[in-house]
Parts: structure tokens; sequence; C-alpha cells
């Protein structure tokens, strides 16, 4: 059974830091590209970072450039997606994703999110 589970959310001040986790079980997790989205409430999900090549390249949106960092450390089944300078506009629920392309098809699993709160 994949299960993806997020950690690390929370309530943090405008300019804080927060540094989200999430843990994967019952996958190869080395073989899969690990991204982060977020949701606003009455908002489609967005795509926050994602690595986007084996070689560790990686996508940002532009909202987040310079302030996010995402990293994943294989040995520990585990993406980490750091949060420096958060916004009140980076209020969101932010999910994990795993994903791959299986022969035609992508395989892809979504962990049941964390709220993030960046408020004074």
């Amino acid at each position: 059974q994949v299960q993806l589970v997020e950690s690390g959310g929370g309530l943090v001040q405008p300019g804080g830091s927060l540094r989200l986790s999430c843990a994967a079980s019952g996958i190869i997790f080395s073989s899969f590209f690990m991204g982060w989205y977020r949701q606003h409430p009455g908002k489609q999900r967005e795509l926050v970072a994602t690595f986007k090549s084996s070689d560790g390249g990686t996508v940002y949106a532009d909202s987040v450039k310079g302030r996010f960092t995402i990293s994943r450390d294989n040995a520990k089944n585990t993406a980490y997606l750091q949060m420096n300078n958060l916004k009140p506009e980076d209020t969101a629920v932010y999910y994990c994703k795993a994903s791959r392309l299986s022969g035609i098809k992508i395989e892809a699993y979504w962990g049941q999110g964390t709220q993030v709160t960046v408020s004074s």
C-alpha cells in the first residue's frame, strides 16, 4: 500500500520559516519524481516545486522562487520543502506528489496534505 505522509505544517508569522516533510512508503522512492503542490481555499491545486529530471533538476513557481527549496533524501524515502520568508499568501494546504512514467501511463500518488498558515 502506497502512503505519502506530509508533516511540518503549522502557524507561522510572516517572515518565518517552516520545513515540510513527505515520508513515502510502498514505493521505490528513488524511481519517483517528487513534487510539492498547494491549494488555497476555493482555488485549484497549483505547483509549488518539483523535481523534473533524474539529474536533480527542479522547477519552482515564480511566487516562491528564491524563498522555497525542494530536496529529497532517498535513504530516508523522504522529500522536503524548506520555506523561508513566508508570506500570508503562502497560506494553503500543501500536498506532496510522487510520480513516474510507467509504460505509457503516469503513475502518481498524493499525500493527505498539511495546513500552512502564515499570519501575525
